[in-house]
């Protein structure tokens, strides 16, 4: 995702003089095609992410769109205060990248993980919320981000996410992709761990499921015409995140449904209140905190098992 995050902001630079990019002491070679083209336009602000973001903050206030990209705890929980602050109370248009978003960089251990970035960012006023799936919503994502008029946070993975979409699917900030039908269950999904999302649809599909799935790449802003209809037509909404039960995905459309009475049953799927000490790379993350596909069918099927009187 961040090799097609970085050929995107080329060609976006190219068509918009505006485009300026920021890091945090990061993809210095990942970035060489743009400081290449554009060698004006590309600041290594080294490690003082608040400076970093201070900076982006005065430049959009100037006409520009700066994009600041570094490791997704760094660029959120480092300097929270400047976002807050110098990007959001202005309505800045900065958007900010955070790579190795979730668990994408768990070999690392807890001083990478980004659990909760998703609710620190979402809370905040005028700030947007996008979790691609894969390299392709990845460039629709950032082309959308740069043409919003407010500050966006684009939550994204790190390399090596299989592609979801064959081609880029028709993707708008804030609206859903409904990628299958079902009137059993509905998984709602953010972000890269959507591929285990299908796999678990597809093993519910083997115990007669019927079983949709749909992907709100957006967090904040929610897609509530999607919700309604879902809501209204599903037995059961599954929302599935690599991020903190508190406070994410799945407490945006907890809270959704209690403001609009909207809704049957929903089980929020993510991980818990507790920092993950083990080693290991994504797929060990996930699978030991209950978010591999096996494990996510097999709590639906919980869920659905009939219910002693």
């Amino acid at each position: 995702m961040r090799n097609a995050f970085a050929q995107e902001l080329v060609e976006c630079a190219a068509r918009d003089e505006r485009v300026i990019l920021l890091a945090g002491d990061i993809g210095n070679r990942l970035f060489d095609a743009f400081q290449a083209r554009f060698p004006g336009r590309f600041f290594n602000c080294g490690v003082a992410e608040a400076n970093m973001m201070s900076m982006a903050a005065g430049l959009a206030l100037g006409g520009l769109r700066p994009v600041v990209y570094t490791i997704a705890p760094f660029v959120t929980y480092r300097c929270y205060e400047q976002i807050k602050i110098d990007v959001c109370y202005n309505a800045a248009p900065v958007v900010i990248v955070g790579v190795g978003a979730g668990l994408g960089y768990a070999g690392l251990g807890p001083t990478h993980h980004s659990l909760e970035d998703i609710a620190a960012l979402r809370v905040l006023p005028d700030m947007s919320v996008v979790c691609p799936a894969d390299a392709h919503e990845t460039r629709a994502a950032l082309r959308d981000a740069l043409s919003a008029p407010r500050p966006i946070y684009l939550r994204i993975g790190k390399k090596g996410e299989p592609l979801v979409h064959a081609t880029e699917p028709p993707f708008r900030i804030g609206e859903a992709l409904p990628l299958r039908t079902g009137v059993d269950v509905a998984l709602l999904s953010t972000g890269t761990i959507l591929p285990d999302v299908l796999a678990a649809a597809d093993q519910l599909y083997k115990h007669d499921v019927d079983v949709g799935v749909v992907h709100f790449h957006t967090v904040k802003p929610l897609d509530a015409a999607a919700l309604r209809r879902l809501a209204t037509t599903c037995k059961l909404l599954v929302t599935v995140e690599e991020h903190s039960l508190i406070g994410g995905f799945g407490s945006a459309v907890a809270e959704w449904m209690a403001d609009e009475g909207v809704g049957r049953r929903l089980v929020r799927m993510g991980t818990p209140d507790a920092f993950f000490h083990e080693a290991g790379e994504t797929e060990h993350a996930r699978h030991r905190l209950g978010l591999s596909s096996e494990a996510i069918a097999a709590r639906v099927l919980q869920a659905l098992a009939p219910r002693e009187a």
